[in-house]
């Protein structure tokens, strides 16, 4: 008895649930109905008609060909798609506090003028030594360096597995890199000096004036005769050194 009580319970307020419903539901209808207007011009204000008795011009409209909305909207996603491959790279430099360099501004920053200024002083310069001359540290070098190079402001030259640095605007000659690249080391230059002013041209000759031993001077002789700078010529039982023509007004030039 008491179950079939609330069901009737339950139905009943089911029930009136299912009419607030329908009656606001019919309320909602008749509120947008009454709320319903049209819009329609007003008077002076068509198109084409003059409002204060001012002369109307109508402008014809430019029709674009189909073909060229499409050609400029393919236009379009192509340059997106440049931008966006180029801006995570963008992103990084600014990361890292660098900014994209152009030719304009290529020696406008300090650091990087000081190693220009240096190679162009100091032709065929090696990194470490240019780190330990500009007081810069080498990841700050490098960076430099490599945006000089891709500016097309100095070129590299490999000499022994060491790379050496130029400055790129042809002033220099094959051969002359070599020798200027030969003269940095101190060893070199003295026995090329020798040579040329023909005190001395022989190991032991050689080993007395600058202070080496016989096995040093072999060693740096061979290395001189490898690249083309010296050749050696027998005479009796020993061996002379002298200067390979096609070089010597170049040694001359810049010892």
């Amino acid at each position: 008895m008491v179950l079939k009580i609330t069901r009737l319970l339950l139905r009943s307020i089911n029930c009136r649930r299912i009419y607030l419903l329908l009656f606001f539901s019919l309320f909602l209808i008749m509120a947008a109905g009454a709320t319903e207007y049209i819009v329609s011009p007003a008077p002076g204000d068509e198109f084409g008609v003059s409002v204060a008795g001012e002369d109307v011009q109508i402008l014809e409209d430019t029709v674009i060909p189909y073909w060229q909305f499409l050609l400029w909207l393919a236009a379009m996603n192509i340059l997106s798609v440049i931008d966006t491959l180029l801006y995570p790279g963008r992103i990084i430099f600014v990361i890292l506090g660098f900014k994209i360099t152009e030719r304009v501004n290529i020696l406008d920053n300090p650091n990087r003028n000081c190693i220009y200024a240096y190679i162009i002083t100091k032709p065929g310069a090696y990194f470490s030594e240019i780190v330990k001359n500009t007081g810069l540290n080498r990841g700050t070098a490098l960076y430099h360096i490599s945006i000089l190079e891709t500016q097309n402001k100095i070129e590299t030259y490999e000499d022994g597995g060491k790379i050496r640095y130029f400055q790129n605007n042809s002033m220099y000659s094959e051969k002359e890199k070599k020798i200027l690249v030969t003269f940095q080391n101190i060893t070199n230059q003295r026995i090329i000096s020798e040579i040329l002013n023909g005190k001395s041209n022989t190991n032991l000759t050689l080993a007395r004036e600058i202070g080496v031993s016989k096995g040093t001077i072999s060693w740096y002789v061979k290395n001189l005769k490898e690249i083309g700078l010296i050749k050696e010529t027998n005479r009796g039982r020993g061996v002379i050194y002298k200067i390979n023509t096609s070089y010597k007004n170049l040694i001359e030039k810049y010892k």
